[in-house]
């Protein structure tokens, strides 16, 4: 995930509507959308590329007309990995930025803390609201401390095993990713512990990756709702593009020794996603998925954007997408939310707001249907906002069922 979501200036418009008039709304939004998505032949490349974090992939190099299977779905952010933005509570009484120091900090309590958290955060409940939704997988990112977990963090290989149980109940595919590698691949708070890029200095943190990555695959390689493993989250682009590929490529050798070629093996794309063309491509390597994360609210070029031009940017993304899959390999979506700048929508009023962001979701949507698929950022928060897709749904932005 990106650096702190943690974002006061997306001002969320927090309306109750009846249900005929969230679904009424909801119509009214895909009428008022279909001039935009009209425009989706726009093509600029260079800058729907220009991003600082969460971009696309899918399973070889055609797309939907090949590969059938589209996965539409949710990312179980702040559950097994803790990001102090979206779940503030477990943090209450500290001033700790990540879960390393939280850990360190509640010592002999963290344990219980963790716990509680884990069981009321996500429950069998959630995962039966996602298949109900009519979504067909979910990205769950884990620490490398989520099976063998060194001190002070707390393990979670109970609740991973209760991902996998209910995502086979409810008919979920589920990409294991992991989110967090010891040194941190990005300095932020979501690979568990915020500062120092220092995961790549030592060979001895991509060894332990390596290890963790093969751990997990031999756990849960056979499982039947696994659909893939995710080799590392965001790493930033400060590391050397080549200590990447080769670490991608050990830990991809790794994984199929405990898990076949129906299972994709994912790598983030680092944000430089047109860094990985003439890599791991067939027959050496197979069921290989690109991911990038997609967002509009991060850089300067985004907070300068009118809503109109949001709109217009959103759409180039769909050739962009188009290039990697066809230079490049399958890819996916992996993050994206409904989250603009302040800038972008303080002028407008709460129905134009309702507009925006249901034109939005649309326009996402619609680009991303010719790639391998999507995960929105994320499936649930404490708060109500952008980035919480039971929320958008409830409001009428995001449709209340998916296709099949």
């Amino acid at each position: 995930m990106v650096p702190l979501k943690d974002h006061g200036t997306f001002a969320v418009i927090s309306r109750n509507y009846r249900t005929n008039d969230v679904i009424n709304r909801r119509k009214f939004i895909q009428n008022a959308a279909g001039s935009a998505l009209a425009l989706a032949a726009i093509r600029i490349p260079d800058t729907a590329f220009s991003q600082t974090s969460r971009d696309p992939a899918i399973i070889h190099n055609r797309g939907p007309a090949e590969n059938p299977f589209i996965l539409r779905g949710v990312n179980l952010g702040g559950w097994l990995v803790l990001e102090k933005w979206m779940v503030p509570d477990v943090y209450r009484g500290s001033n700790a930025p990540d879960e390393y120091s939280l850990s360190l900090a509640l010592g002999d309590q963290a344990k219980a803390r963790l716990q509680k958290h884990r069981e009321t955060f996500i429950t069998a409940e959630d995962f039966r609201w996602i298949k109900n939704c009519g979504l067909n997988a979910v990205r769950l990112p884990v620490g490398y401390w989520a099976l063998e977990a060194p001190k002070p963090f707390v393990g979670a290989a109970d609740f991973l095993d209760f991902a996998f149980d209910q995502a086979g109940q409810n008919g979920l595919k589920l990409v294991l990713d992991l989110h967090g590698a010891p040194g941190s691949q990005n300095g932020w708070d979501h690979s568990g512990r915020s500062g120092e890029i220092g995961w790549h200095k030592s060979s001895g943190n991509i060894k332990e990756t390596v290890r963790v990555l093969a751990s997990l695959a031999q756990r849960y390689g056979k499982h039947p709702a696994l659909f893939g493993i995710e080799l590392l989250n965001e790493p930033s682009d400060q590391i050397p593009v080549e200590i990447l590929k080769n670490f991608y490529l050990e830990a991809y050798s790794e994984i199929r020794k405990y898990a076949g070629p129906e299972v994709a093996v994912v790598f983030h794309d680092s944000f430089r996603a047109m860094a990985w063309q003439n890599f791991m491509k067939g027959p050496d390597y197979s069921n290989v998925i690109i991911d990038t994360h997609l967002y509009q609210l991060f850089n300067e070029d985004d907070s300068k954007r009118t809503a109109p031009e949001q709109i217009v940017f959103a759409l180039s993304r769909k050739s962009a997408l188009e290039q990697m899959q066809e230079e490049e390999l399958p890819t996916f979506v992996g993050e994206w939310s409904l989250a603009l700048p302040g800038n972008s929508t303080e002028d407008l009023s709460s129905f134009q707001s309702d507009l925006l962001n249901g034109a939005y979701a649309d326009t996402q949507l619609l680009c991303f249907e010719n790639t391998r698929g999507w995960f929105f950022w994320s499936y649930k928060l404490e708060s109500k906002s952008a980035w919480n897709f039971r929320y958008c749904v409830e409001q009428g932005w995001l449709p209340e069922h998916f296709p099949a």
